[in-house]
């Protein structure tokens, strides 16, 4: 029995959402979105391409309404799922329109992945519910793929929201495919929205949505202290890190410069996320002789996560750009900080700039340059009035420009209801 019998999908919604694997904790823009729609009255059915991995949930994943519906992660572990599909859409009168747009892409990326994609799409069209009126994908490369080929076989309209990875390092081509067959675009950075509009054969299809925050659930902390100026060992100055211990988050730069700061300057970091080289950095971490100042707390709920930047006296995020273009978009760790009067230091790397103005509302800096990277972070331990007023700054703004309903009004001017 494959998971879609096991919870069926609600005869009455109207969209299905696309993604990669739901629910994901570092995801939290996307589940903040679904709810927002609910909250708005859309009858939503959710499709993942992935089964969850995360050991926790957050609190907001309780809220979402909608029922989720799992695609065969790989074809050969449910092959009668995906026969039955075939079987059932392939004399359709848009089917082979839509495997001729497949075979194409095909011919360009010989790869299983793109295998994997259409028979995801096979069983996406067959088992979509009837009451279904639009398909819309979270991320532009795989989840799109697998809504374009479902909408064009089903003969529905799509749409997508683009992000960081799935921007920059998808081949221009397949870009271009998909903006030339969906309808809209909605992506989360200026620097995004630049670069696929000079794809797109229709500029104004493609729409700047930031995420943004809901404030109900990062609520003004008030005040800080900002006592902690790095003198007292017995209470040292706390910097905080969200983020997966991937390449472009630039963890192996922030442990250098860490280990450059003066043997005087009393600090602890802590680092919250899961990720492919936590085991590389822990061993850097021991190279470098600074182990006895990191606690790597892992994964942790959104309260968890909370809790900490509340405790937190400066956060740091040394985002870079890596050799296959990945990048952050706009971290939303960015704006959680700032959202609790957390003084930031950053990269100025892809759309980090739209949210912190250099001195203004936190510290940029230049990517993989650890030496001006170490003299900002002693700057913000030892200087706690400019941490504050760095602080109270990013606060404000952070409230004023990118709370996530502006993002909902966007959506549902282009949603059907």
């Amino acid at each position: 029995m494959h998971p879609s019998d096991q919870n069926p999908a609600p005869q009455q919604a109207s969209i299905a959402i696309v993604m990669k694997g739901y629910p994901r904790l570092s995801e939290t823009f996307i589940a903040q979105e679904l709810h927002g729609l609910e909250q708005r009255g859309y009858r939503l059915l959710l499709i993942s391409l992935r089964h969850p991995t995360d050991v926790h949930r957050h609190p907001i994943h309780e809220e979402i309404a909608a029922d989720v519906v799992y695609l065969p992660e790989y074809l050969h572990q449910e092959p009668l799922r995906v026969l039955k599909a075939w079987r059932r859409v392939r004399r359709g009168v848009a089917y082979r329109s839509a495997l001729r747009s497949w075979l194409r892409d095909l011919r360009r990326d010989l790869s299983r992945n793109r295998v994997r994609r259409f028979g995801q799409a096979l069983v996406l069209a067959a088992e979509l519910p009837d009451s279904v009126r639009w398909l819309y994908a979270h991320f532009l490369h795989t989840p799109a793929s697998v809504t374009r080929y479902a909408a064009a076989i089903r003969q529905l309209p799509w749409s997508c929201s683009a992000h960081a990875k799935d921007v920059w390092t998808a081949p221009r081509w397949d870009i271009a495919a998909k903006l030339q067959d969906c309808q809209w675009l909605v992506t989360c950075t200026h620097a995004n929205q630049t670069y696929l509009r000079d794809l797109c054969s229709d500029p104004q299809r493609i729409k700047l949505v930031y995420h943004g925050l809901d404030f109900r659930r990062f609520a003004d902390p008030g005040e800080r202290s900002e006592t902690r100026d790095g003198s007292d060992p017995q209470s040292p100055a706390v910097l905080l890190t969200v983020g997966r211990a991937v390449a472009k988050k630039g963890l192996d730069d922030l442990l250098r410069a860490l280990a450059a700061l003066p043997a005087h300057c009393a600090w602890r970091w802590h680092h919250v996320g899961g990720g492919a080289q936590l085991a590389a950095l822990k061993r850097l971490a021991a190279e470098l002789g600074v182990n006895d100042a990191l606690h790597w707390h892992g994964a942790l709920a959104q309260a968890q996560v909370l809790a900490l930047y509340r405790q937190a006296d400066l956060f740091v995020l040394p985002s870079r750009i890596v050799a296959d273009g990945d990048r952050d978009g706009l971290p939303n760790v960015l704006m959680e900080a700032q959202s609790q009067r957390l003084a930031c230091v950053a990269t100025d790397v892809s759309g980090i700039p739209e949210l912190i103005d250099h001195e203004r509302t936190g510290i940029l800096v230049p990517p993989q340059d650890t030496n001006i990277l170490q003299a900002a972070l002693l700057r913000l331990i030892t200087d706690t009035r400019t941490r504050k007023r760095l602080g109270n700054a990013g606060f404000a703004r952070v409230r004023e420009r990118f709370s996530y309903q502006f993002g909902i009004d966007v959506l549902a001017q282009s949603l059907p209801r």
